[in-house]
């Protein structure tokens, strides 16, 4: 019966399909599955490319079932109306994009809902409208949710919700803002059973673990698979014939010239950079030689201000900017059909983020995607090729969930605290209904509880952690004003290093920088930021204000977690090619290359652990090239010092990149293939480990955003002077050390050493890729000269040396050194 319900709402999508048609589009298979699914009742996942259509597929079902409905008579503008869809999205840029995609349908088939948007953007109408029970159609970000539900009056609101959409839904999967909406779903689906809920996504391989995530009580929800992913042309800006082009570093600018004649052969690009601090050095470099009104080149990334971020979006909709400069702010889904090509400057680091980013580009349905790759040095064109492969293959990178993150549940208990209370045993049972917290046992809920109550043992006697009181009801509640306001002030679990918000002394705002690069600043100091060259006035109140600089060059600020490390599927990609038959058109590009670096040494290949053992003017270097990433290469580095120390008294230091490591004793030290071998054995890898490093400095950092997640670290009030990042650093080391001392098995503490286990050294990385070097053939090379893979680790490792010159010029003169002596090689 329910089938036959659903097939005679189906037959009603006549006046959906025939503004399709006046699209010029028709209706694909897949999205006529998720509506003839919605319309049945049931929850899943949707996994498409992006550009292949998804957003309308994942709203035609609600607005079938709108069709399909007895008309209501229209309602007044602010008339209370039932919530009928939750979307939400992870990005507050993308969240505005989709209110204008979902708005277009809603008017042409001329529904009467109200469709509004409630993330930190939006305006006081908006934020009020969705309190009030004033929308048909509600888009909001993770954080925005778990606010709503912190209010009493939003819960008879979400009683009746029908259908929630969880967009870019591999975005969230495998961090902290995942498994807060996976907390606020669950008290959705405890106010109401019978909605339905779809997560979105696309380039992600491990789709049913991510659907097992986002529906852990249903085994068998179903997933609609989409288009088969988009045909992708990956094309790479070689070198010329016979061009020096640098071995390592660089930020790939000597590709200006041939960067600009791309970008004019077109209407419209996209150019993406990995860092905001490149993003910002590539407009700076293109303003300088572009040949068109300046007002058609834009800068976009996350620390800009969002005014100056949705000029740019808009620029891209319209067709009225040429390329916009981004960074990772536009990875996402937001929809510019403008935009006719995307170029992508240094390695892209994984699969999955190359596919996403060439997505952006032909955003339509139908169309091949195209990518522009750009190298800033020799090694990446290898990448290049690699991940064209891995395209081809369908290697796509998992995102894996995270468990038991107590700082987060801290936060949502507060939250369900506030908006009417909670049952103990109740919320248990809701909170072990989601993926991230299955395993929660009886004593961990209740350390949970003490915590929230009065801080836990240590800290009982300290009135400003007892935030939530439980009642002769049993229930638990805030009842403290000054609780709720700050509590809902810090809802949410991105964590920022101390920024500092960067304003004209007379006029609007430019976004912030990190704090620690505003601290070595002089009044009149240049630095370049939001596309300007700027002078510092004055630091106040956490504000640099700033005005234009009349000449001159400045710095660029730096973010932290600037670095992308390569991921294991490309890294493992990397090796093969470089093992394999050179005929990718990049590979042949560098022939000489890789006929020095097989000369001097070989080649890595599958199966195969290549090492050198290098004898240079600064000493002894040991390479190692695994290929894993530069986290895990810098705990393997870590590890082999310790135990390379342990047979050896020494002094070593250590530098890894994406490719590999490498070690340098103070004192000759000789190790064979069997020697290396023994440093690799996955046997003893956590103990070692805690010998190696000091875990409980690590640890110590790592409790910072813990303390601030679960509400140990209050924010400033409004008006009230924000604390500095030394302050917040001070006040989280002190309740470190007073948890250390009074109460050292507080929940807190042990989730700070796992979360440095898993995120700073990922240590199931490492242990897979100790048992992975334990099956390959170690090939260890004793050499007099640096090698094309081991310069790019010789010069990061002399980063630290003190000495008159700058890095970038010893570097550049010891390479110049190596080309000259092996010029007839190259």
């Amino acid at each position: 019966m329910k089938a036959n319900a659903a097939a005679a709402r189906i037959a009603s999508d006549k006046p959906l399909v025939a503004w399709f048609k006046a699209r010029g589009w028709k209706p694909l298979p897949f999205q006529r599955e998720f509506w003839r699914h919605y319309l049945q009742g049931d929850s899943g996942l949707l996994h498409t490319p992006t550009g292949s259509g998804k957003t309308l597929a994942a709203f035609g079902g609600p607005l079938l079932e709108a069709l399909a409905a007895t008309p209501a008579p229209l309602k007044k503008k602010n008339a209370t109306r039932e919530l009928k869809v939750l979307w939400i999205t992870p990005l507050k840029a993308l969240a505005t994009d989709t209110v204008r995609a979902l708005r277009e349908p809603i008017d042409a088939l001329g529904l009467d809902w109200q469709v509004g948007l409630r993330t930190g953007d939006a305006s006081a109408r908006d934020k009020r409208l969705a309190r009030g029970g004033k929308l048909d159609v509600l888009v909001t970000t993770p954080e925005s949710l778990s606010l709503l539900l912190s209010y009493p009056d939003t819960a008879p609101q979400l009683a009746g919700i029908r259908g929630v959409i969880v967009d870019e839904w591999h975005e969230l999967l495998g961090n902290k803002r995942g498994v807060l909406l996976q907390l606020s779903l669950a008290r959705l689906r405890a106010l109401s059973p019978d909605m339905r809920l779809w997560g979105l996504s696309a380039t992600l391989g491990n789709v049913e673990e991510a659907r097992d995530v986002l529906l852990p009580h249903l085994s068998d929800a179903p997933i609609v698979s989409g288009v088969a992913p988009r045909r992708m042309k990956l094309e790479t800006l070689m070198p010329a014939a016979g061009e020096r082009f640098p071995w390592a570093g660089h930020l790939g600018l000597s590709q200006l010239s041939r960067v600009l004649q791309k970008l004019m052969a077109v209407r419209t690009s996209l150019v993406f950079t990995n860092t905001r601090a490149q993003a910002e050095l590539w407009f700076q470099a293109l303003g300088a030689v572009w040949p068109e009104d300046a007002a058609t080149l834009a800068l976009h990334h996350g620390s800009l201000d969002p005014k100056l971020r949705a000029a740019a979006e808009a620029g891209l909709r319209d067709g009225s900017l040429r390329c916009v400069v981004a960074t990772s702010s536009l990875d996402l889904g937001v929809d510019f059909p403008a935009v006719d090509q995307v170029l992508q400057v240094g390695s892209p680091k994984g699969v999955a983020r190359l596919m996403q980013r060439a997505g952006r580009a032909k955003h339509r349905p139908g169309e091949s995607g195209h990518v522009v790759c750009v190298p800033s040095h020799a090694l990446e064109l290898v990448e290049y090729a690699a991940a064209r492969r891995a395209i081809a293959r369908g290697a796509i990178e998992s995102r894996h969930p995270l468990r038991l993150s107590l700082d987060v549940l801290a936060q949502h208990c507060v939250s369900c605290a506030l908006g009417g209370g909670f049952g103990s045993g109740k919320l248990l049972e809701e909170v072990r209904g989601t993926h991230a917290f299955a395993g929660l046992d009886e004593d961990v809920w209740q350390a949970v509880l003490d915590f929230i109550v009065q801080g836990g043992q240590a800290l009982s006697n300290y009135p400003d952690f007892h935030k939530v009181v439980r009642g002769d009801d049993g229930l638990f509640r805030v009842e403290d004003r000054r609780v709720a306001l700050r509590h809902r002030l810090s809802i949410g679990t991105i964590t920022s290093d101390g920024s500092v918000n960067v304003k004209f002394l007379r006029g609007g705002g430019l976004g912030s920088v990190e704090e620690a690069f505003v601290s070595r600043l002089h009044r009149g100091d240049r630095f370049q930021f939001a596309g300007r060259t700027l002078e510092l006035v004055r630091l106040e109140d956490m504000t640099a204000y700033v005005r234009v600089a009349k000449s001159g060059q400045g710095t660029v600020p730096k973010w932290m977690g600037g670095r992308m490390p390569l991921s294991s599927e490309l890294g493992r990609e990397v090796e093969a090619v470089f093992g394999g038959d050179h005929q990718e058109p990049e590979l042949r590009a560098i022939t000489p290359l890789l006929a020095l670096q097989a000369r001097l040494s070989s080649l890595p290949a599958t199966g195969k652990l290549l090492a050198e053992s290098i004898r240079a003017r600064d000493g002894l270097h040991l390479f190692v090239y695994p290929f894993a990433g530069r986290q895990v290469h810098e705990g393997l580095a870590s590890l082999l010092s310790s135990r390379w120390g342990r047979l050896q008294a020494n002094t070593f230091s250590f530098a890894a990149n994406d490719y590999g490591l490498v070690l340098s004793p103070a004192n000759p030290a000789e190790l064979d293939a069997a020697g290396l071998r023994e440093l690799l054995a996955p046997a003893g890898l956590l103990e070692d480990l805690r010998a190696s490093l000091n875990l409980g400095e690590l640890a110590r950092r790592q409790f910072r955003e813990i303390a601030r997640v679960s509400g140990l670290l209050s924010p400033s009030l409004p008006g009230r002077t924000p604390r500095s990042q030394r302050q917040l650093q001070a006040s989280s080391g002190l309740l470190y050390d007073v948890l250390q001392r009074f109460d050292p098995g507080h929940l807190l503490l042990a989730q700070a050493e796992r979360e440095v286990m898993s995120a700073q050294l990922e240590v199931s990385r490492l242990a897979d890729t100790l048992a992975d070097c334990a099956e390959r053939d170690i090939i260890l090379h004793q050499l007099k000269s640096l090698t094309p893979l081991s310069f790019p680790l010789w010069a990061e490792s002399t980063r630290g040396q003190l000495s008159t010159e700058d890095w970038k010029t010893r570097v550049q003169r010891a390479a110049a050194a190596l080309e000259k002596k092996h010029a007839s090689r190259l």
